[in-house]
């Protein structure tokens, strides 16, 4: 099968001539690393696709700027019966080349450095990051022991070796590294301890904070703090995971959203909008009120967003299209007031404090943003 010429054009699309990234996009078989995937139905399933079924399908998906399922739930494309259909949320992917090619840019790979690739995944990264810097300098982790197993399997043949662990790095980390590259999205917090732990003084990471699209880079200093900056670029990243499978949201934070009055009734000022798709805004949104939880519905023209916390907060706001929507809420917080709050400053100032803020995270997790007068901690109990 000729697939270099599909891998020389998806590196001219992700990589400039003169990156250092380019021969190693042109010359990795990515589609060997994806024999297998998912992808979305409209009803919301998930489809089966077989690469040597349709190998002219499988050139174009595995050599396209994209994203591509391999888990859904616990069900990963590899085990799946053919005609297989899955149900959930997606669990792990191939991440699309160009965030992987951003995410290595970030990290600053230099020879000789030690990378750990954390969240193997399909072994993409990995196997970039193999060619440039030799395997010997390559450990790759996941809390997947069958995605670690798949990745080392599918690499070897390529002759790259290198070191996978299955384990689960909010937990603990062997060793310590030059670069730490995470391409899923790390909790702020105790959970965050066993990275900055494993980075090296003078090291560098590049991360995403976790239920955020923020990418955070720094180095380690002598007193042990990590300090850098929030980049004016996003990438979403699945969260981390200690189960097979994410761990369901409680129906009772969404009943009372969608089925109760509220203590609140009112008119809201901005249009509905969908956060999970407002990287920005749902961003700052979890950083001034962790832990919320996201629906929406369209339905026509007619829109709902549906905003629910742990501590029993919750809103409802509906309205057709762009209309100024009618807002429900209830519980000890208002959480929509506050999104529009941040949506006022974003309106008002023209953009959010977050990208390009300073970041300092400390050895216990916590990871402190400034910017001008703005201050946040995101980690704190």
């Amino acid at each position: 099968m000729d697939w270099q010429q599909h891998a020389e054009r998806l590196a001219n699309e992700v990589t400039d001539p003169d990156s250092r990234w380019t021969t190693p996009v042109a010359r990795t078989a990515r589609h060997e690393l994806i024999p297998r995937w998912w992808e979305r139905e409209e009803s919301g399933g998930w489809t089966l696709r077989i690469g040597t079924d349709n190998p002219e399908l499988w050139m174009e998906a595995a050599y396209s700027d994209r994203s591509l399922i391999t888990r859904v739930g616990k069900l990963h494309a590899d085990h799946a019966e053919p005609e297989a259909r899955a149900e959930g949320l997606p669990t792990s992917s191939a991440t699309l080349p160009s965030l992987v090619v951003r995410m290595l840019r970030h990290g600053r790979l230099g020879d000789g450095l030690d990378l750990l690739d954390l969240g193997t995944g399909a072994g993409g990264l990995t196997a970039y990051a193999a060619r440039r810097l030799g395997s010997q300098h390559v450990t790759s982790v996941d809390v997947d022991p069958y995605l670690t197993r798949a990745a080392a399997e599918r690499l070897a043949p390529m002759g790259f070796r290198p070191q996978f662990l299955a384990l689960d790095a909010t937990v603990e980390i062997p060793g310590t590294y030059d670069r730490i590259i995470a391409t899923v999205g790390m909790p702020a917090g105790p959970e965050l301890r066993p990275m900055v732990g494993a980075l090296r003084e003078g090291g560098r990471l590049a991360i995403t904070l976790g239920r955020t699209s923020l990418i955070i880079t720094g180095w380690k200093h002598t007193c042990g703090d990590v300090i850098g900056t929030v980049e004016r670029d996003m990438a979403g990243f699945m969260v981390t995971r200690a189960n097979d499978d994410y761990l369901p949201v409680p129906t009772r934070l969404f009943t009372l959203a969608r089925e109760s009055d509220g203590e609140e009734i009112s008119t809201g000022r901005y249009p509905v909008v969908d956060l999970a798709n407002a990287w920005e805004l749902r961003s700052m949104l979890e950083i001034t009120t962790p832990g919320v939880e996201l629906d929406y519905e369209q339905r026509d023209r007619n829109r709902t967003a549906y905003l629910a916390h742990p501590d029993g907060s919750w809103a409802r706001a509906s309205a057709e299209w762009t209309k100024p929507p009618t807002v429900h809420q209830g519980g000890p917080q208002r959480l929509w007031t506050t999104l529009e709050r941040i949506r006022t400053r974003l309106n008002t100032e023209g953009s959010l404090p977050l990208l390009g803020s300073r970041a300092r995270i400390t050895p216990d997790g916590l990871v402190h943003l400034s910017r001008g007068k703005w201050r946040a901690t995101a980690g704190a109990k």
